[in-house]
């Protein structure tokens, strides 16, 4: 049986950096959430260094990379900034550091322009569409009402402005970082189209969030694609990794610690999917509605934030087994959304 290895028992203090291969060091920065950091590279590139992923927008994190500057890259410039996907923990700081160097972004097309949309896309309350999503999923009204409040678009609040232009990233690329090539292996699911980088000389993957060793990434369904099917696309994005990735990597992930044990990291990560499948199909004996099966599904109480990315999730697992043609969804009369079990379902159980 597979297990992790984590081979540096020490991690990064703000403004510092853990070299964990020759020319690859590995920053931390701090996040105002429950997940209270990220993980970036840096590689040493030529006359300079390329990034990758950037941290959260903020002084903070502004500081943290002026520290960085003036120590462990000793003045040397940024050459490139990669971004593995859009979240604003990864391209918080993608524009500073683009403006402050002259340097290009990469990123995959459907991550950038994505990016680019969500930005410019700010609203003092949600649009009706997103209303009657959440209303579909079993919001009360006193629910609805607090999710207006909140706004809508917050999504610029942790980004710095990103530059117009970008430099395309797509699967199968081969890019020279630090006089060594780098291959681009795209996973979905957690994001459109999320960039891995792999480089099978220094025995290298740099995960972002397609692969974590302790957590799983959040796999949503959410308003800017009501009827996708993510967790489908994460798993099958899994599978690609193994049969393309040798186990023999250190993985470098943006939480948690670098580690060993791809594989078994992956199996685990699908393993763990397929429960939560298997206990939604269990829950639907009766028809219910998303929002009713958040208990079920998490096995405890939820609210806030916590409770919209639980939601998201919950929604990826329900359209995964109806993909599957083992659920179905039916639109009651107060116009909520009610998930039933097919008889399909408990035929693949037995």
């Amino acid at each position: 049986m597979g297990s992790l290895s984590f081979p540096f028992p020490d991690k990064p203090a703000p403004g510092h950096a853990i070299e964990v291969a020759p020319g690859v060091h590995w920053v931390r920065f701090t996040l105002p959430f429950s997940l209270d950091h990220i993980n970036c590279w840096l590689i040493e590139d030529g006359e300079g260094w390329a990034v990758v992923d950037t941290g959260l927008r903020g002084h903070e994190t502004e500081e943290q990379w002026r520290r960085l500057f003036a120590g462990v890259m000793g003045g040397r410039p940024v050459t490139r900034v990669f971004a593995t996907h859009l979240h604003p923990d990864h391209i918080g700081q993608a524009g500073f550091l683009a403006r402050h160097f002259g340097a290009p972004l990469w990123m995959t097309r459907a991550e950038f322009l994505l990016a680019r949309v969500l930005c410019l896309d700010v609203r003092p309350e949600p649009p009706a569409e997103a209303v009657d999503f959440y209303r579909r999923c079993g919001f009360t009204p006193e629910m609805i009402e607090t999710y207006k409040a909140r706004g809508f678009g917050n999504f610029s609040l942790g980004v710095t402005e990103m530059p117009v232009g970008y430099q395309r990233m797509s699967d199968g690329d081969r890019i020279e970082i630090g006089g060594d090539e780098w291959e681009v292996v795209v996973g979905r699911g957690h994001s459109p189209e999320h960039a891995c980088l792999w480089s099978p000389t220094r025995k290298l993957l740099i995960s972002g969030d397609q692969v974590l060793p302790r957590i799983s990434s959040n796999v949503s369904v959410g308003v800017t694609e009501p009827e996708a099917d993510p967790l489908t696309d994460w798993l099958d994005s899994l599978e690609i990794l193994a049969r393309r990735i040798p186990d023999d990597v250190m993985v470098l992930p943006a939480h948690n610690e670098p580690f060993t044990g791809l594989h078994y990291r992956l199996q685990r990560l699908a393993q763990g999917h397929q429960r939560r499948l298997d206990i939604t199909v269990d829950a639907l004996e009766e028809p219910r509605h998303a929002l009713d099966l958040m208990l079920p599904m998490f096995k405890r109480k939820l609210e806030g934030t916590d409770l919209m990315l639980a939601l998201g999730e919950g929604l990826a697992h329900l359209h995964c087994l109806r993909a599957r043609g083992l659920i179905m969804r039916e639109e009651g009369a107060d116009g909520v959304h009610y998930w039933r079990r097919l008889a399909t379902a408990r035929d693949a159980a037995e």
